[in-house]
């Protein structure tokens, strides 16, 4: 069965719009492990708009489920990693100011960068998983960095989608069999959504993970967190 991690980053930069911690980010994380969610995503940023390191100290001893924490391995965001042990650590090519994630690792360029920092996560016992596009080369250079698992950049796929579903998750289907035959774990995420992920998963059902944080909150203004994220778990059946 495919986990659903939900990434909380968006109640992080709700708290931090007012200040104080209404709402309160560790709660709203033990209140969607409550509903359903098979794990917690957070991307502490080096101006820690949302997520504070902080956040990350607290989450830590309190959830049940999987503790992933997305970021760019600089020194700041190792030393973290390497304190807190979550369990996996997504490794992410961007920039500091930027909004969000928006392209994946060129894996070929960056070998010897990644293949000392998976090493590092490697020894700590900490499950690595590098962002990728869609892109049989970038995924065989993870490989030979020594990831356990890859992260399709699911963008292209969203935007694709309302136009022509199937042409829009071909190239993630490719990719996706060229991983699984690689033996490299499979995760996927960004602007997923209830409108597009039941495809998504019904082509690739050997999904390990997806991760779902800004259509996810955003859908639960309407619905309810508890609701949405029951909804998006029937999305892998």
């Amino acid at each position: 069965m495919t986990k659903l991690s939900v990434n909380i980053n968006k109640i992080a930069t709700l708290r931090n719009a007012r200040g104080g911690n209404v709402p309160d980010v560790v709660k709203a994380a033990l209140d969607c492990e409550r509903f359903g969610a098979d794990g917690i995503t957070v991307h502490p940023r080096p101006d820690e708009r949302h997520i504070r390191r902080a956040d990350v100290y607290a989450l830590k001893p309190l959830l049940k489920t999987e503790f992933n924490i997305e970021g760019y391995p600089d020194e700041t965001f190792m030393d973290l990693v390497l304190k807190v042990r979550p369990d996996q650590v997504t490794l992410v090519p961007d920039s500091p100011n930027q909004i969000t994630s928006n392209a994946g690792w060129d894996t070929k360029r960056n070998l010897s960068f990644l293949t000392g920092i998976v090493d590092a996560l490697r020894e700590a016992q900490i499950r690595t998983s590098i962002f990728v596009d869609p892109s049989v080369e970038m995924i065989e250079y993870a490989v030979k960095a020594g990831a356990d698992r890859v992260e399709l950049y699911t963008e292209p796929y969203a935007v694709g989608y309302p136009k022509d579903k199937k042409a829009a998750a071909a190239p993630f289907v490719e990719a996706a069999q060229v991983a699984r035959s690689l033996g490299i774990g499979l995760n996927a995420g960004h602007d997923l959504s209830l409108e597009n992920l039941n495809y998504l998963y019904q082509n690739i059902p050997w999904l390990d993970e997806v991760s779902i944080g800004h259509a996810l909150i955003a859908d639960a203004l309407y619905l309810g967190l508890e609701c949405t994220i029951q909804e998006y778990k029937q999305c892998f059946r």
